[in-house]
């Protein structure tokens, strides 16, 4: 198991409160790494790189994302999230990455949106 991915399992899917979760690459707008079963594809990685550069439309129109139009609770330039019934997405971006976490049914949104946070606080301190 690679650094990053111990560091998903320990930083965010140990709260049990995500779901799902990844790390995906800025530069080259790629999956660094994600939870086991996680899987991105090009153009939903685009999709949710996209929703940094125009925040704007994210408000207005939300995300759609996995089959699922999230609403938009929150979109500025570091984080992003959706809602969805009882589903919830949460990205935080940092210098090098986008943090994407899910939630469902059960699950706490204040402990995943804390959860990303914190991660994201920490590459942001590391620089990356």
């Amino acid at each position: 198991m690679s650094e990053y991915q111990n560091l998903l399992t320990e930083s965010l899917l140990a709260t049990n409160h995500v779901q799902d979760c990844a790390i995906l690459k800025l530069k080259s707008a790629s999956v660094l790494t994600a939870s086991k079963g996680f899987r991105l594809e090009p153009q939903e990685t685009q999709a949710l790189l996209n929703a940094f550069k125009q925040p704007g439309n994210i408000r207005e129109d939300g995300l759609y994302f996995k089959n699922i139009n999230y609403k938009c609770v929150r979109a500025d330039k570091n984080s992003v999230y959706g809602k969805y019934n009882d589903k919830g997405l949460v990205m935080v971006k940092t210098g090098s990455y986008i943090i994407c976490a899910t939630y469902t049914k059960g699950m706490y949104p204040s402990v995943c949106v804390e959860a990303v946070e914190k991660f994201g606080d920490y590459f942001k301190a590391k620089g990356k």
